[in-house]
């Protein structure tokens, strides 16, 4: 099978190198840590004249109809340079949450000006005692003729900080864990009940803690049926961490090559000290590892959209836990290869570093997708619909 970039993915990618060194150098990244929403209205309205926001969407839905393959080259760029804009957040969870779920009004009110980058969006599904399980919603939603009431908390809600809309995952019947009656529904920022405390992650970007007293939202604002949203649930978490993935990649890259440039540079006993052979060999381990999380992110990227969850899952997993550890050893060992100056707030070595740990948490950690594969009755054996 041939994995490599079509003439027009390669345009993509040359296109996003330019942008993201252009528009948001890693310097930037170190900037906004201090700004209250943590990136910028002007650079998100400029990806989407690019029409990066409508990458992933139909053309039904006013997007553009590119693949996951398409989105990840844009991820791995945005990775090289630690872009803050919600990008995973806002299009990969939210956005396909509306693309898979919602009507042709919902498309119309939520995604046209999340493509158009007048807005942006959240995915609030994650709950303190859920521990990545996708079917454990506490969270209550009582109908009231027309409307519902939300009453419950969101953790850790990325761009929760910043959204126009936030779509909040709520029970319409039965108890936590259970899959079926979960429903999905659209709330402004602006909606009385709903409290939203901004926080800081690891990586110096915001997420959001929030709360639902009595939160009333209408029928029209339910995405697909009520009590029926698990099944779109899990693909947005699965899409989540093939982005994950794919910006990991990215961020492990570019460690890697400011790494192996340190090593050329910087001189001990008046020499470089990439002549040292122990080094070198970490180097090759480093890129060994980069290479391992390229070829399950590849993986990841072609089976997200499969029509067997079951294969959408084990690839999804394979990938989160290569990142999780080869991610890991890559940018540890570029802490170590840089030295002194590798653990310092000043040196852009930790930055990535920071987010790459972020990474690793979302969407489900190292032991959540180790226990998820093993525990699939069937392992990845086609790709995209093609044998290995």
């Amino acid at each position: 099978m041939n994995f490599d970039l079509s003439p027009e993915q390669k345009l993509l990618e040359s296109t996003a190198a330019s942008f993201v060194k252009k528009e948001s150098p890693v310097g930037r990244m170190r900037t906004l840590r201090e700004d209250a929403i943590g990136w910028s209205k002007d650079v998100w309205r400029k990806m989407a004249e690019l029409g990066w926001l409508g990458l992933p969407f139909p053309e039904s839905a006013g997007g553009f109809g590119g693949s996951f393959v398409d989105v990840a080259v844009v991820l791995e760029q945005l990775g090289s340079t630690l872009v803050p804009e919600p990008f995973i957040a806002s299009v990969l969870c939210a956005g396909m949450a509306i693309s898979r779920g919602g009507n042709a009004d919902q498309h119309e009110r939520f995604l046209a000006p999340l493509i158009a980058g007048d807005t942006s969006l959240a995915f609030a599904h994650s709950e303190r005692n859920g521990r990545y399980d996708p079917a454990w919603v506490e969270t209550a939603a009582v109908r009231h003729g027309d409307e519902y009431e939300l009453r419950g908390e969101k953790v850790f809600v990325v761009n929760g900080h910043a959204a126009d809309v936030i779509f909040v995952s709520a029970r319409t019947q039965g108890n936590a864990g259970d899959a079926r009656g979960i429903s999905l529904f659209a709330v402004s920022r602006d909606t009385p009940g709903l409290s939203i405390v901004p926080v800081k992650t690891v990586d110096g970007q915001n997420a959001a803690m929030m709360s639902l007293d009595g939160v009333r939202i209408s029928e029209r604002d339910r995405i697909g049926g009520e009590g029926d949203a698990a099944a779109v649930i899990d693909e947005v978490l699965d899409i989540g961490a093939a982005a994950a993935c794919a910006e990991g990649l990215g961020v492990m890259r570019t460690a890697l090559g400011m790494t192996v440039d340190y090593l050329k540079t910087r001189e001990q006993f008046g020499v470089k000290i990439g002549t040292f052979q122990a080094l070198q060999h970490r180097a090759v381990d480093m890129f060994i590892r980069t290479e391992v999380a390229r070829g399950t992110s590849i993986l990841a990227n072609l089976s997200v959209s499969h029509e067997d969850p079951l294969q959408r899952r084990s690839a999804v997993s394979a990938a989160k836990v290569e990142l999780a550890i080869c991610g890991r050893y890559v940018t540890q060992q570029a802490i170590q290869l840089h030295g002194g100056i590798g653990i310092t707030d000043e040196h852009d070595i930790g930055l990535y570093f920071k987010r790459m740990h972020a990474l690793n948490t979302l969407f489900g950690d190292e032991e959540y997708h180790v226990g998820r594969y093993a525990a699939a009755p069937t392992f990845p054996t086609r790709i995209g619909g093609a044998s290995r």
